[in-house]
């Protein structure tokens, strides 16, 4: 029952704080010591109990009058904080258990299906635990005209059900309570079952670098700036169609029932596609996969936009996006490894910055969502987007085709045009690795 207005200022503020909080992070993790359980677990051990209390907390309903957004605000960056005290030193971990770039290709395939199994499994508990609870759509007579929206708005609140409202609440605390358990699970199978090798990932040197020596090293490192460019801008069209697809069925196509499945049919061909790419790129080499499993979105986007509405179409569409996705989650996070190896053949005096790479790599996962979201709700709310509307204007179809299908193949079709100045081709990659083997 938070005003929009208000939601949105605490989601950008704590994309905001992401800009801050990812960089320190990853400069922090590049001078802890070393423990006997390594230098990332403790911060993945330690970050994981506060995450997920901070995480129920985002989820609960505080019983005062005032002060709820602050409430949200303050919970929402801690809970980001914690999240990049994670998630930076899980994604180096990649640097710190081989040296050999196969392994580290592979390490990634398998962490980037988990993950995506992960976004599965997420959506399901959450779908399902608050999908129990109906709130069935609204009847509303104005749809025509921005200016009634609030009237409608008001309307809504004078007969919303506070039964209903009781039921959503516990609903959201339990798929929390579920979700923050496998967190937890997940930390303790993760502390387990890895251990990092000290010498994985560093040449020998004693040189100490400040924060801001390191900073500018890195951003002045040409090819983990273009690959960031190309990863930002593919990242962003896939955001975008995952955000407003399940409005895009519900109301452009019709299939308000089966938007869930066609969400499952998305992220499960991308979760059995994974090491398909990891096949191909071990063939082929990571640009040529890059440029084949991206673009192959691209005419699925345009077919689901033009043709009629059709549930076996969308289906299609849907599993084709997933192969895409697959390729889009899993080709960015493998070629870091190779961006980071020519960064240290450069400047062999300077090492420990694997987290600053990762930081960033993270930060922009984050910006992309952000902005996605922005671009989102600015353009449903331009086009007079009525919430739980039973029936949307013609603007907003018109809307959320282009959200889904044309603004995606721009981006996808930019980004691939900045990965095409992405200098680390395979022989790049074999020469890289022959002079690292000799220096060490």
């Amino acid at each position: 029952q938070l005003d929009p207005f208000y939601a949105s200022i605490i989601l950008f503020v704590g994309r905001a704080w992401d800009a801050i909080t990812d960089p320190m992070v990853g400069f922090f993790i590049s001078k802890t010591s070393w423990t006997r359980f390594g230098r990332l677990m403790p911060w993945i051990i330690f970050s994981t109990p506060f995450a997920v209390i901070s995480y129920f907390l985002i989820w609960f309903v505080p019983d005062i009058s005032r002060g709820q957004v602050m409430w949200y605000l303050v919970f929402y960056c801690i809970f980001q904080t914690l999240v990049t005290c994670f998630h930076v030193p899980y994604s180096a971990l990649t640097m710190f258990i081989s040296r050999e770039q196969s392994e580290r290709d592979s390490a990634t395939a398998y962490r980037m299906t988990v993950e995506v199994l992960g976004t599965v499994l997420g959506t399901a508990i959450q779908g399902q635990i608050v999908g129990k609870v109906i709130t069935p759509c609204i009847e509303s007579p104005f749809f025509i005209g921005r200016s009634n929206s609030s009237v409608a708005m008001e309307e809504l609140n004078m007969t919303h059900d506070t039964g209903s409202l009781t039921d959503t609440r516990n609903a959201y605390m339990i798929a929390a309570g579920v979700i923050g358990g496998l967190y937890i699970l997940c930390t303790v199978i993760l502390s387990v079952g890895v251990r990092e090798k000290r010498e994985s990932s560093e040449l020998q040197s004693d040189k100490p670098v400040s924060f801001f020596q390191g900073l500018k090293l890195v951003m002045n490192h040409g090819a983990y700036i273009k690959l960031i460019a190309g990863f930002l801008f593919t990242s962003l069209a896939f955001m975008l169609l995952e955000g407003n697809f399940a409005l895009f069925c519900t109301y452009t196509l019709g299939f308000r029932n089966e938007f869930q499945n066609i969400l499952l049919a998305i992220m499960l061909s991308a979760t059995l596609t994974i090491p398909l790419w990891q096949w191909f790129l071990t063939r082929f080499g990571k640009k040529t996969a890059v440029y084949v499993g991206i673009s192959s979105a691209i005419p699925f986007l345009i077919m689901v936009a033009v043709l009629d509405s059709n549930l076996i179409v969308t289906y299609i569409v849907a599993v084709a996006a997933g192969i895409s996705v697959a390729a889009a989650f899993l080709l960015p996070w493998s070629m870091l490894p190779d961006v980071i190896d020519d960064f240290k053949l450069q400047h062999p005096d300077s090492h420990g910055h694997e987290a600053i790479f990762f930081s960033f790599y993270v930060f922009f996962t984050k910006f992309t969502s952000g902005v996605s979201l922005g671009i989102s709700t600015l353009s449903l709310d331009f086009a007079g987007y009525q919430t739980r509307g039973c029936s949307q204007p013609s603007e907003v179809h018109v809307t959320l085709k282009m959200l889904v299908s044309a603004v995606p193949v721009g981006l996808i079709l930019l980004g691939l045009l900045l990965f095409k100045l992405y200098p680390i081709d395979e022989e790049k990659r074999r020469k890289n690795k022959k002079a690292l083997q000799d220096l060490r």
